[in-house]
């Protein structure tokens, strides 16, 4: 075979390497060809020319000899290859709880080293960036649970976590994240509550906890379970504190008022006191009040007879209002003592703070009873001067104007009388006693009245239907005038109170 022959470039992958090697056979050939003509041309002999062909043929079988190993080498090395990667791969993948990795069938050692080491490039990259992954949500998940005082997240050391366990750690991450930003507003807030809570009160510091929170450095925030249930049960207490401290200033207040009407002190100097204290905080105030209590205190006791008297008069107006018997007033022994001393001013008071408490929390009631008093005394006015003959000789329209009114007095004194009945029950029912007034029960005294009337006024009527009865009709004319048409007219109008 010439080594100018063509190939055909129809033939395949083996015809090409089929005419590749025979270009090599005829280029060898070509060549000894040539050396031949040489050692011709040279004039060696037939001996040396067999001598130097042993030597090219020798060169020639080691040349080939070493390419050939060197490829077997090769091939080695790479079916080595194969093995270490798909050990490796199934080992990485193992830790990474995948599957193994299956290759097709038929693919050449070229092609199944490329497969290999391209699945485990995969593999180790994958590794690495969960690996990498978990350093850093476990740097947070640290950082967040020892803010929180919180359980981290468990992996186990040198294991390999999976695309579930990372995921659940990502989570955890952000549920900690969560709960971070929560206990952070929850205790701004609450530092916020405690400090205005110390400037409110005037509370001093009583512990570390409290220090703490009136700090200035805004960096320092713990936000453990423990400390934001210390900080809610502190704020509670401040609380507490701060009821009480205001209780006990409105009770102050209310003596110290109490001894500047009797002391007569001016509206200006009660407004001063007042204006300064408002300025203070609860403690500063309660300490001012309280100083301010002691001297009028002082000053009380250097008139204890004219204060007696005066409460005794505002004791006595408070009855009043309240209905008390004079059972119920006796019943105050103190009020009759003339013998004035601190104790006996101290009963005065508290009685007149009962009193004044009782008339508080009934006001409504006891308007009601005034009312009904007032309406009703007006009504039997009225009724009396309805029967009230000199009445006739009133022509200004004042016995229309009085008709009216008692017409209207008892339409409100039927709705008065409902209305006062069940405001009563309701009363009695909530304080689980009679309402009295004069000793009274007051319901009872309504039905009394209203029956009374009635017997009154039947009474009446009777009586004057017996002397009417007993009178000459001759009479009766006689005393029949112009003047007598409107008594007979409004005695047509007049109808008993409450009939039914």
């Amino acid at each position: 075979m010439s080594g100018n022959q063509e190939v055909d470039p129809g033939k395949g992958k083996g015809g090409s390497l089929e005419v590749l090697a025979a270009s090599v056979v005829n280029s060898i050939t070509q060549a000894l060809a040539d050396l031949l003509d040489l050692w011709n041309d040279l004039g060696i002999t037939k001996e040396k020319q067999l001598e130097r062909m042993e030597t090219v043929k020798a060169h020639i079988e080691k040349l080939l000899e070493d390419m050939i190993e060197e490829e077997r080498n090769l091939k080695e090395k790479i079916e080595n290859d194969i093995v270490m990667q798909k050990m490796q791969l199934n080992i990485i993948r193992k830790e990474l709880n995948l599957d193994s990795y299956q290759v097709e069938e038929g693919l050449s050692i070229l092609q199944l080293e490329r497969k290999f080491r391209l699945a485990l490039e995969a593999a180790v990259k994958e590794k690495r960036e969960r690996l990498e992954k978990l350093r850093r949500l476990q740097q947070e998940d640290q950082a967040l649970c020892a803010e929180l005082c919180a359980t981290p997240y468990y992996i186990p050391t040198g294991h390999i976590p999976t695309s579930l366990e990372l995921k659940e750690l990502e989570e955890h991450v952000q549920s900690l994240l969560q709960v971070k930003e929560q206990r952070l507003e929850e205790f701004l807030r609450l530092r916020r509550e405690i400090r205005r809570y110390n400037k409110e009160i005037g509370h001093l510091p009583e512990g570390t906890l409290e220090d703490e929170m009136l700090l200035d450095d805004d960096d320092y925030i713990c936000l453990t379970k423990k400390n934001i249930e210390d900080l809610t049960s502190l704020v509670y207490q401040l609380q507490i504190k701060k009821d009480s401290l205001t209780a006990t200033l409105e009770t102050l207040k209310k003596e110290v008022q109490l001894l500047w009407g009797r002391l007569q002190w001016s509206q200006e100097q009660q407004e001063e006191h007042k204006r300064i204290t408002s300025k203070l905080s609860i403690s500063e105030a309660l300490r001012m009040w309280e100083e301010l209590l002691q001297n009028l205190e002082v000053q009380k006791k250097e008139q204890l007879k004219d204060l007696t008297l005066k409460v005794r008069q505002q004791l006595d107006s408070y009855w009043q209002q309240c209905f008390y018997s004079d059972e119920q007033r006796a019943a105050f022994q103190p009020f009759f003592s003339d013998n004035f001393t601190e104790d006996l001013l101290s009963q005065h008071d508290q009685e007149l703070l009962k009193m004044k408490s009782m008339f508080e929390n009934n006001k409504l009631m006891y308007n009601g009873v005034h009312q009904w008093t007032a309406t009703w005394d007006r009504f039997i006015e009225l009724e009396k001067k309805s029967t009230d003959p000199s009445r006739l000789l009133n022509r200004g329209g004042t016995l229309l104007k009085d008709e009216r009114e008692r017409s209207k007095l008892q339409r409100q004194l039927v709705k008065l009388s409902e209305d006062l009945k069940k405001s009563i029950e309701n009363w009695e029912k909530e304080n689980g006693c009679d309402f009295l007034v004069n000793s009274k029960r007051f319901s009872e005294t309504i039905d009394h009245q209203l029956e009374h009337h009635k017997v009154k006024k039947d009474h009446t009527k009777m009586f004057m239907n017996k002397d009417k009865s007993a009178v000459p009709k001759s009479a009766v004319k006689r005393a029949a005038s112009p003047s007598a048409s409107p008594a007979y007219k409004f005695r047509k109008v007049k109808c008993c109170l409450f009939e039914r």
